[in-house]
């Protein structure tokens, strides 16, 4: 079995997770996102050592790509080729909005059991009335790529038809009060890099590999300056 280490801080919290994508996996979070950078390697090497393996016994390593924290995107990326390049390992990003689809379909699946009719949608923060949302079907089938959008009543109306809608994420808060959606339903998500494994172990099985050298962080969205950008 592969021996994945999964690295976020593409949000408020930072998360690295240790695991096979199947067995429980060992954790390490951060909710002090000024401290993100700090986090990181410290606790990289805190779940190698209670895991008792070595940085060379790692296969893979994989990254949320975004969108997200433009500041925190850098960190998490920097941190994940480093570490590939110095143990030359394969490098693995995945998408921080079909991570949360994956951790919400996981989590309502335990109690709901028609969830499979429904679509999910993350929504992450993005200042403003602005999110930067998907939408996924609950076999991860991704319907709507990431990209931002302006919460208005328009919003989402282009949805398809389904018996349920899951709005989750950091970003719904602000949508739920305008929503006029038929089939909506809130809910809270609490996710973090443990969730992206399973995603991880399939491209690593796959030998879906992304290029350690090229490959850049998803903003979705340029880079504003001023007190209204992401951090």
């Amino acid at each position: 079995m592969p021996l994945l280490l999964s690295v976020d801080t593409s949000t408020s919290h930072a998360s690295v997770a240790l695991g096979d994508g199947i067995a429980p996996p060992g954790l390490r979070t951060c909710h002090a996102q000024k401290e993100q950078a700090a986090f990181v390697q410290p606790a990289i090497r805190e779940l190698l050592q209670a895991r008792g393996v070595k940085p060379s016994d790692l296969d893979a390593v994989a990254v949320t790509l975004g969108p997200g924290s433009y500041t925190g995107l850098r960190v998490g990326l920097a941190s994940a080729k480093g570490l590939c390049y110095a143990l030359q390992l394969p490098l693995i990003g995945i998408g921080t909005l079909e991570v949360m689809a994956a951790a919400a379909r996981c989590r309502l699946q335990q109690q709901y059991p028609s969830v499979n009719e429904a679509l999910l949608v993350p929504m992450i923060d993005a200042r403003r009335m602005e999110v930067f949302t998907a939408v996924y079907t609950t076999d991860g089938t991704e319907l709507v790529t990431p990209h931002a959008l302006v919460l208005d009543a328009t919003a989402y109306q282009a949805l398809p038809p389904a018996p349920r809608t899951w709005f989750f994420g950091c970003g719904a808060d602000k949508w739920q009060p305008h929503c006029t959606h038929t089939g909506a339903i809130f809910t809270p998500l609490d996710w973090n890099a443990a969730d992206a494994l399973p995603l991880a172990r399939q491209r690593w099985e796959a030998r879906q590999f992304d290029d350690v050298a090229y490959t850049a962080p998803l903003y979705v969205k340029a880079f504003q300056s001023g007190p209204s950008a992401r951090s």
